[in-house]
């Protein structure tokens, strides 16, 4: 089923895992169908406007205030309060997967943040690692969730259906959503945004006009899944940053029937259409945004999450890679395969890179003197792809990530080599 409602709020979904267990004509009537429950999830606020809304009516086996109460887990997220503060350039090399049995939630490793959980804006970043399948339940409440894997298949059982997920594509869960994750593979690695703000949604295109970057057609969600289970199943939320357990005798994955639009998607990275220049000059790198979250100021983003995916360089007399800058956003950098056109190395598949507001960054000396001095013809940047979560409010890393032994010491020094060729006798 497609998720077109991404660029048009007004659309709707439905799905039923059996026939009729959708009420017709009502939302909640006084007998739902098969004796199931109607429950509303919503993801906004009741009384926002109708082009903003996000909810969905879900018809259960059990309600979700069937449980008893939550206690605090002994074991919490790695990583660790915030760390001290620094405008320094960061970048890790892969986290390690765990050698002992580690399913998802335990492999959450928090590396960066800019609002605490109880704000209703700002994201934080985790890295996850796993090497065996949840057999508890999870959801959310502190943000909506977007997962990048690097490394491993994963399934998603939700509340409203299954979605499997491989490396080169993403899964968004809304916020306070239940899911399990199953490993398809004998280990998983990658990355997770929690987004405080405004759902993540298509951007405008403006001038690009009605088609291109990431089309609405290509998101996918579930189709009705339930699981009529009568058996111990412990539910774990994460709420104001911290974990809390209970302990349940049923699935909570027990909704037959569901139609709205606040729900699960996954999309394939490989079918973002992507554009470029054709004449000169290296375009900004908005052009290559697939999903973002947006603030009260009109384009300035809560989260962007730009891709950097396999395209053909074609701008004549032009510096290829990504210019020099500073800018006002705060990017938090991964690599989902290959290599990134600006490094020539020390960045890998698994690796992250936090570049702050206002920090000077580009390629590296060995990448600007290739691009600088090549011979310029059409060709074609294959086997790649690099993501980022960007933010317009500083990420500071954690402890973990100050502290791990992944982060590089001398990231600084990929720039050290950059020659001075300033000749006021030559131009």
């Amino acid at each position: 089923m497609n998720l077109e409602y991404l660029s048009g709020f007004g659309n709707e979904f439905a799905s039923e895992a059996l026939p009729g267990a959708l009420p017709v004509g009502q939302n909640s009537p006084q007998k739902a169908p098969y004796g199931l429950y109607t429950e509303l999830f919503s993801g906004t606020a009741f009384t926002m406007v109708r082009s903003e809304a996000r909810r969905t009516w879900l018809y259960r086996i059990q309600p979700s205030a069937n449980h008893p109460a939550f206690s605090k887990l002994e074991r919490q997220l790695a990583g660790g309060p915030l760390g001290a503060v620094t405008p320094n350039r960061l970048r890790w090399n892969p986290l390690d997967i765990p050698s002992e049995p580690t399913d998802f939630i335990d492999g959450l490793v928090g590396m960066v943040a800019n609002s605490g959980s109880e704000k209703l804006s700002g994201i934080s970043v985790y890295n996850y690692r796993a090497n065996r399948s949840m057999e508890r339940v999870f959801f959310n409440a502190d943000g909506e969730l977007l997962i990048v894997p690097e490394q491993g298949r994963l399934r998603i059982a939700t509340e409203l259906g299954v979605l499997d997920v491989e490396p080169l594509e993403i899964v968004v869960l809304p916020r306070a959503l239940k899911f399990r994750v199953e490993l398809l593979d004998a280990q998983a690695r990658g990355y997770v945004a929690e987004n405080h703000g405004a759902p993540l949604r298509l951007p405008d295109l403006g001038p690009i006009g009605s088609n291109g970057l990431a089309n609405p057609r290509d998101f996918l969600t579930p189709v009705a899944h339930y699981e009529d289970l009568k058996q111990p199943t412990t539910l774990v939320q994460k709420f104001l940053g911290e974990l809390w357990a209970c302990e349940l005798d049923h699935s909570p994955l027990n909704v037959v029937a569901w139609h709205g639009n606040n729900v699960p998607y996954k999309y394939d990275l490989r079918r973002f259409n992507t554009l470029g220049t054709v004449s000169f000059d290296h375009p900004d790198p908005s052009i290559f945004t697939v999903l973002t979250s947006p603030t009260s100021t009109h384009g300035l983003a809560n989260l962007d999450f730009v891709i950097f995916p396999p395209r053909w360089m074609v701008a004549e007399n032009t510096f290829r890679p990504p210019w020099f800058h500073r800018n006002l956003m705060n990017e938090y950098m991964g690599l989902i395969q290959g290599a990134y056109d600006a490094k020539a190395e020390g960045f890998l598949p698994g690796g992250a890179s936090l570049h702050s507001c206002m920090s000077a960054h580009g390629p590296d000396g060995e990448t600007c003197t290739k691009a600088i001095n090549v011979d310029l013809a059409p060709h074609k940047i294959d086997n790649t792809m690099a993501f980022m979560f960007e933010t317009s409010q500083v990420l500071r890393p954690t402890q973990f990530a100050l502290d791990c032994p992944q982060l590089q010491p001398s990231y600084d020094a990929c720039w050290a080599s950059l020659p001075a060729t300033f000749n006021p006798n030559r131009r």
